[in-house]
Formats: C-alpha cells, structure tokens, sequence
C-alpha cells in the first residue's frame, strides 16, 4: 500500500496538474453547514 502511494505521488508530481475550485467559498461553507447539523455535528 505504502509503494502505490509513492509511485502515484512520483507519477503526480512529474506532471502536476494545477487545482481550480468551480465554486464560490461561500456555497461550500453553506454546504458544509447543512452537513454538520444533518450529521448534529453542528458547533
């Protein structure tokens, strides 16, 4: 398990590809929100 992790990490590294968010932080926070009080993990 250890050595996938490291062959896909050398893989991944030699050809990164940049992350782009497609949503707004506010959406994702909304989200995030609605999930803990579904899960009544809400602070």
């Amino acid at each position: 398990m250890i050595a996938a992790i490291k062959a896909y990490m050398v893989g991944h590294n030699r050809d990164p590809k940049k992350f782009v968010w497609t949503k707004r932080a506010d959406a994702i926070l909304e989200k995030s929100t609605r999930c803990k009080e579904a899960l009544g993990t809400a602070d």
